[in-house]
């Protein structure tokens, strides 16, 4: 076996040194200490407790976006998921793992540094600048203290930095290795970066839609060159030039197509999947979910009403749940009181039993559906079910008294009408209580009104009013519970005016005594109401992207202009008695420098553009396009991820700006260096340059380590010491009484 190897094997191995570098500085930066502090640290309150109910299998729902970053921090291993995330600054138990569980944010965020080298290579500037743009990520102050703690920015920014680096592999092996397998991997990579980051944060769809825009331009400057080159060659040759051009296009179209659209849809779509299959236990967020969703859960609601009967019929007993679920949820309800007989404001009532909508489990919840032309309150043999298009009466099942409306106003919308349950005055006020049911959910016009699954409206047979929540808390008269009107202006099919059977019986008992024993028992029955994966996402997306908490103004909230300048910032942790604490601050210099950086891109990008208009170039074409396509990659994603937070209406914070800011920082080589080649031209400028660069770059690293005691939250600062570093009067830099 010796004789064969008569020449040594040799390995040859290219590494980028650089590459290396910037890595391990990188980890080391964001790894080192990062147990320390072992307390809860600002938003780890708000993410730890995802993180624990993933642990413990039970559902929720995040409205500030999608759930993928969330089971990203639930992968910390070693969590049983018992720890109360209640305030910022409890100490951590022994059984929580910290370490693990900073550790994903942490090696994000380091990566973040050898990606931005790695995107300046790609845009072809050179390794200096690459290395100059790693380094001011590397010594950010903002993306280090945000990185180090359970947190989902530096994951975010990873991603986006990560897709842009792919698509511009992608794009500069175009050219050469069209369809090769590497074309292939970072084509598909780039969607798959997209994707994760639009499944991080909502926020990583500015990013995803700023790389479709320019795959789109790309594409069209593609239209246009007839040096394509020929990815059809097995075509016969009698194939006209023209023809095999169009297939070609066809082909870079489709791949496209497939790796930016319908593969991050695809991976969007499975992270729902995963969340949903990992989360099937009920608990305290599915409560604004659909009765059908929460009957989907293991316990709660599907403990209640496991084993209902399916088809509501003639003689069932139900609760109606309005589908709105705002501002809480509720169910259809009445009891013995009245309306009063006037109002606060003179109006007059028709005095009629009160019918209101109740946020709580009660046994005044219940109704009976009946027929019309029928006596009975209970399930015929075999039941009669009721379909869309029937005309019912709802019969209240305590009080026995029929749901109805009529042309008198209501107590608190006075454009709307009154919805009583009806008592015989014997005042010629006769009764309107027949109501059409419309299955607004239905798959055709003979669908059966189901329990839980069918969304229902009601319909007055009389005046064509719809019964809806208005949503309006009525008086003490009325226990404030919610106003149910009879909307006459019905415009659509909104969720107020939607109901769905929630619980469920077929009723036995003719006599009132025996059926109030029965309204009181639970149900017991055996049917199966399984949703399918596609409605629980839709449901759960709506939920997400339309459920919005209580505007509530935060101590560090602040305005999209605020972050420009950097005339704030948020303090993350304060030692419980040494002055050691974290604050969320970016490294001054650099931020100046990026804003500086942004400004001038702009003016020479204005100059060069009314210079060349007047067929003045004065720069070289191959120049002009690097600046252009670094400026829309870098100074684009400034924009798209800045930009938009003017738009939005909720509560902002400094940490939004992350990813806007590592954009411009990106932009400050590309500045640099298109000034060293093109602007200072003689060997003395060149060298006034290099030497300002130098004392600019001390500048950054001297803020950096100034700052890196809030950064890090070590060593302790002294009152004195803490004062100093107070550069602004609107930072909050918290100082300890002596």
């Amino acid at each position: 076996m010796l004789g064969f190897l008569k020449e040594p094997v040799v390995v040859t191995a290219k590494i980028n040194v650089n590459l290396v570098a910037l890595t391990v500085l990188g980890l080391i930066s964001r790894l080192w200490g990062l147990c320390y502090p072992r307390a809860v640290v600002f938003d780890e309150v708000y993410y730890g407790q995802f993180v624990s109910l993933y642990m413990k299998r039970i559902f929720f729902v995040d409205d500030s976006g999608p759930p993928f970053g969330h089971m990203l921090l639930a992968l910390g291993g070693g969590f049983d998921g018992n720890f109360l995330w209640n305030r910022i600054g409890a100490e951590y138990s022994m059984n929580v793992p910290v370490w693990s569980l900073r550790l994903l944010p942490a090696l994000a965020g380091a990566l973040c540094v050898p990606l931005a080298y790695q995107i300046l290579v790609e845009l072809h500037f050179s390794h200096c600048a690459a290395i100059g743009a790693a380094l001011l990520i590397l010594l950010e102050n903002s993306l280090i203290t945000q990185s180090r703690f359970m947190l989902l920015e530096s994951i975010l920014i990873f991603f986006i930095l990560l897709a842009v680096l792919s698509y511009l592999k992608f794009y500069n092996l175009q050219k050469h290795s069209a369809f090769s397998g590497s074309w292939w991997f970072w084509l598909l990579l780039t969607g798959v970066a997209c994707s994760c980051a639009v499944g991080v944060k909502y926020m990583g769809l500015f990013t995803y839609m700023l790389l479709l825009a320019t795959a789109g331009l790309h594409f069209w400057h593609m239209i246009g060159d007839q040096n394509l080159s020929n990815v059809c060659s097995t075509f016969p040759a009698q194939f006209e030039f023209s023809v095999l051009f169009q297939v070609s296009l066809l082909c870079h179209f489709l791949a496209r197509g497939l790796a930016l659209i319908i593969i991050p849809v695809g991976l969007y779509l499975s992270f729902f999947y995963v969340h949903l299959a990992l989360l099937y236990r009920s608990g305290p967020h599915d409560q604004i979910m659909t009765s059908a969703f929460q009957a989907s859960l293991e316990g709660g609601l599907a403990r209640i009403t496991q084993g209902q009967p399916l088809e509501v019929a003639y003689g069932s007993q139900v609760t109606l749940r309005n589908v709105l679920g705002k501002p809480v949820q509720c169910w259809l309800h009445s009891h013995t009181n009245t309306y009063p007989i006037r109002y606060e404001n003179g109006r007059g009532s028709s005095h009629q039993q009160q019918v209101t909508c109740y946020p709580f489990k009660d046994v005044n919840n219940w109704w009976i559906v009946k027929d019309p032309g029928m006596q009975q309150l209970v399930v015929s043999n075999p039941p009669r079910p009721v379909r869309h298009g029937h005309i019912v009466q709802l019969v209240h099942g305590i009080t026995t008294r029929y749901l109805n409306t009529h042309d008198v106003a209501a107590p608190l919308s006075p454009h709307s009408q009154e919805v009583s349950c009806y008592i015989d005055y014997n005042i010629s006020m006769p009764a309107q209580n027949l109501w059409r049911v419309e299955i607004v959910n239905r798959e055709s016009d003979t669908d059966v009104w189901k329990t839980i699954l069918s969304e229902v409206r009601f319909i007055h047979v009389n005046t064509s009013a719809v019964l809806k929540l208005s949503g309006a808390s009525l008086p003490e008269w009325g226990y404030r519970q919610l106003e149910v009107v009879g909307e006459k202006l019905s415009k659509g099919y909104h969720q107020s005016m939607v109901w769905n059977v929630e619980e469920h019986r077929y009723g036995k008992s003719q006599e009132q005594k025996e059926r109030e024993v029965e309204l009181h028992s639970p149900t017991q029955m055996d049917i199966s109401k399984n949703l399918s994966f596609m409605a629980k996402f839709t449901e759960l997306q709506w939920k997400i992207l339309t459920l919005k908490n209580e505007d509530t103004e935060h101590k560090y909230s602040s305005s999209a202009l605020d972050w420009i300048t950097m005339d704030t910032n948020i303090a993350y942790w304060l030692h419980p008695t040494s002055g050691a604490q974290i604050h969320l601050l970016g490294n001054v210099a650099t931020w100046a420098s990026a804003n500086a950086a942004a400004l001038a891109y702009l003016c020479l990008s204005l100059w060069y553009l009314l210079r060349r208009r007047r067929k003045i170039y004065d720069i070289p074409e191959d120049a002009w396009q690097l600046w252009m396509s670094a400026g829309g990659i870098c100074g684009g994603g400034w924009a798209v991820n800045y930009l938009p937070f003017f738009l939005m209406e909720k509560t902002l914070f400094l940490y939004h700006y992350l990813p806007a800011v590592t954009f411009q920082i990106l932009l400050i080589p590309v500045v640099l260096q298109h000034l060293s080649d093109h602007l200072c031209r003689s060997v003395l400028l060149k060298s006034m340059f290099s030497a300002l660069l130098v004392a600019w770059f001390s500048w950054v690293y001297f803020v950096y380590c100034t700052f890196s005691p809030l950064s890090y939250g070590q060593p302790a600062l002294s009152p004195s010491e803490l004062r100093a570093l107070r550069w602004k009067d609107t930072w909050n830099i918290l100082i300890r009484k002596q």
